[in-house]
């Protein structure tokens, strides 16, 4: 109750520490609420927010040089501990002082030293406030009387001790849970027990159940979530029809991947014979399925997004919602909230409405065939199959270039990375790795939701009700100074206020490096001084869409914001949006953004892990091959090659036993003492696979 109050006292008072009692009295709080004061202050004491010292005086953390952040740890030992909250860099850690800190935990570091040159901070951790992981999947490895589990993680670097009687009857090799019991101290092992057995290492299935372990994914819903879902009926009756716009004389067709299941948005076009477009983003209604509080709601909620691990989803809703009632399948009613623009020949909304609906998709349509039609390679079989649609398609792929010629004008950046496609055979097994094609069905889709996404923001942001936005905010100054000096050595320069930088200034240096040998190089580098996108009550923007309002609303089968705005756009047709209900919308939009932007990032990380994992496996059957490749980041300890099909290994300095190599860390490059050889980013490079390692996640070069 009085945290803020607290916060911002000592933030406006920092040249002393102060007693509680001080602060009672500095603060007015009334006698009869003293008990309520003192717990507010202990819980942010608990939370590292407030330091206490042992003569019971409080003071911010920055009070006593004292920063707290989450810990990351180096496969060597040491670690960086990223401060939350402040600007400033990240400080490190060798390995004696880590104090028991482990990867990922939340902990409270001194610094001790401040080098004069580059302002770099060194420091030591006093304190663990709060430990990522209770949990840690590993391999057991059995001894006379006793076990250890080596954990996957390679960043934790030592083994957990299992007692006799913890083992819950592992054997050699297997891939366990264990729980931690004692934490690491100094030089001791921390000390657990096996609390769940997964299979032995190299059984088709426990690979990728070892990392929905790591990230605790949810893998199964609850007896009493799967049986609301049961209670949800599978069919649109014609009743909950009524009172809804009606589309379904309209060529509705569903664009998406061949295997997809959860099909959460349609299109349909209309022209006006005017110069414009009628567009209709037609997306699935789940809030008509899922009440706010409901079992699924709060489950969905806990997991706030579907994670997409190759060859098994794990969905956010059970899957009687996500394949079934929800999905906007062919041929069937299906309810829907739908954004309907009319769009000019500028590309810009010049009208609009938001509305329930319901549709009857006439098509369900992949990106494949679509390119196919609208690129000129499609058989005629194909053309006869979709004769009645094929006009609709050519409509939609002109209003596209409208809308992305808007998008670039304004000064959009768009990495055009080829993202990586892994395929999996019946046992898990990758039997091809390579780039995924990015064509104009893909880019036509991709267009139409950012179109809707834009025009739902806007809409709701004039209307100043409580909303979850998508925001990327600006880059920070360091970071474009740092890209700025790094493409001067190619011969570039970002152009305008580096203070406040724009958008265009990264569109143009991606659009003067395009088809030069740098030009990946130099987009990975720009995509790196950028932040990364996140949910937030607060319109803030899109750097990277170089957009005033932005949110996600195609997508609410598998991203909680998405079906949280709807529910408030539902409020907002139906006038229930009452002063009390805006009140309380506005702290459940605080914690939905939080939830979700947290839940997505362990998503991703998760769903890397899996690739980085099939992408060594796959190529442990290449091993001695010889590739091209380029020199995708060169570092002190050797250089990352990325090859055509988009995976990436390290050619280790040792490797370069032609000469002594020198790290330039300014140019990134490594030179040769003696002949001056530069192995530079973006240089092309022969290797030969020396090693693939799918436990560690690592790929070996050597050259060729």
């Amino acid at each position: 109750m009085y945290k803020e109050a607290i916060l911002n006292y000592l933030k406006e008072n920092m040249e002393k520490p102060y007693l509680a009692q001080d602060l009672f009295e500095a603060l007015g709080i009334d006698p009869i609420d003293q008990s309520t004061f003192i717990a507010s202050l202990e819980e942010l004491v608990e939370s590292s927010k407030v330091i206490k010292t042992k003569k019971g005086k409080h003071a911010l953390p920055e009070f006593f040089q004292i920063y707290v952040g989450r810990v990351q740890v180096a496969m060597k030992g040491f670690g960086f501990v990223i401060v939350e909250n402040v600007q400033m860099d990240d400080i490190f850690i060798p390995a004696s002082v880590l104090g028991g800190a482990m990867n990922g935990d939340i902990v409270q570091a001194k610094i001790t030293k401040v080098s004069a040159e580059s302002q770099k901070r060194e420091g030591e951790v006093i304190k663990v406030v709060k430990r990522a992981n209770t949990e840690i999947v590993g391999t057991y490895e059995e001894s006379k009387n006793f076990g250890f589990v080596i954990p996957d993680d390679q960043k934790i670097r030592k083994d957990i001790f299992i007692s006799r009687n913890g083992t819950l009857g592992a054997k050699q090799g297997d891939k366990v849970v264990v729980e931690i019991t004692k934490w690491p101290e100094d030089r001791r092992n921390p000390e657990g027990r096996i609390t769940e057995i997964l299979g032995q290492s190299g059984t088709p299935g426990v690979d990728i159940l070892s990392i929905i372990r790591t990230f605790k994914l949810p893998e199964v819903f609850g007896h009493k979530v799967l049986k609301e879902a049961e209670e949800i009926p599978s069919e649109v009756d014609e009743t909950m029809a009524q009172g809804r716009e009606d589309f379904r004389h309209l060529n509705v067709i569903t664009i998406d991947g061949k295997d997809a299941k959860d099909l959460d948005d349609a299109i349909h076009i209309v022209d006006l014979g005017n110069g414009n477009f009628e567009l209709g983003v037609h997306i699935a209604d789940v809030t008509e399925y899922v009440k706010e509080q409901s079992k699924i709601d709060k489950e969905a909620l806990n997991r706030a997004t579907s994670v997409y691990l190759l060859n098994r989803v794990i969905p956010m809703l059970p899957e009687r919602l996500s394949n079934g009632i929800c999905s906007l399948n062919p041929q069937v009613n299906r309810l829907t909230l739908s954004c309907i623009m009319e769009i000019d020949s500028a590309g810009d909304v010049v009208k609009h409405r938001i509305c329930e609906s319901v549709i009857k998709t006439v098509e369900r349509m992949n990106y494949d065939d679509v390119s196919d039609i609208l690129e000129d390679k499609a058989t005629p079989e194909l053309l006869a199959k979709y004769a009645a649609i094929t006009e609709d398609l050519f409509a939609m792929k002109a209003l596209a270039a409208r809308i992305r010629e808007k998008r670039d004008r304004r000064g959009a950046v768009d990495f055009d990375f080829a993202e990586t496609k892994i395929q999996l055979d019946g046992d898990g097994k990758p039997v091809f790795v390579g780039k995924a094609e990015r064509r104009i069905g893909n880019r036509l889709i991709e267009d139409f939701m950012l179109a809707a996404n834009e025009t739902v923001a806007e809409h709701m942001f004039w209307l100043e009700l409580p909303f979850v936005y998508r925001i990327h905010e600006m880059p920070t100054v360091e970071k474009i100074e740092a890209l700025n000096k790094f493409i001067f050595h190619f011969g570039y320069k970002i152009k305008g206020n580096l203070e406040e930088v724009h958008p265009k200034s990264i569109q143009g240096l991606i659009e003067e490096a395009s088809g030069k040998k740098e030009e990946h190089i130099i987009s990975k580098m720009a995509l790196r001084s950028l932040k990364q996108a996140k949910y937030s009550p607060n319109n803030d923007g899109h750097f990277g869409l170089s957009a005033k309002y932005y949110c996600h609303f195609t997508s609410p089968i598998r991203r909680y914001p998405d079906l949280q705005i709807h529910r408030i756009i539902k409020e907002m047709i139906h006038g229930k949006l009452s002063a009390e209900r805006i009140s309380a919308l506005r702290k459940i939009v605080e914690a939905v953004s939080v939830q979700s932007s947290e839940k997505e990032r362990n998503a991703e990380l998760a769903e890397r892990e899996v690739n980085d994992m099939k992408m060594a496996e796959y190529m442990m059957a290449h091993v001695g091959e010889t590739f091209k490749g380029i020199i995708s980041s060169v570092t002190s300890f050797g250089l990352f090659i990325e090859l055509e099909n988009t995976i990436e290994g390290l050619l280790r300095m040792e490797e370069l036993d032609d000469d002594y190599y020198v790290y330039d860390e300014v140019r990134l490059q490594l030179v040769g003492e003696r002949k001056r050889k530069i192995y530079a980013l973006g240089d092309e490079i022969e290797i030969v696979v020396s090693k693939a390692d799918p436990v560690l996640r690592q790929i070996d070069f050597e050259l060729a």
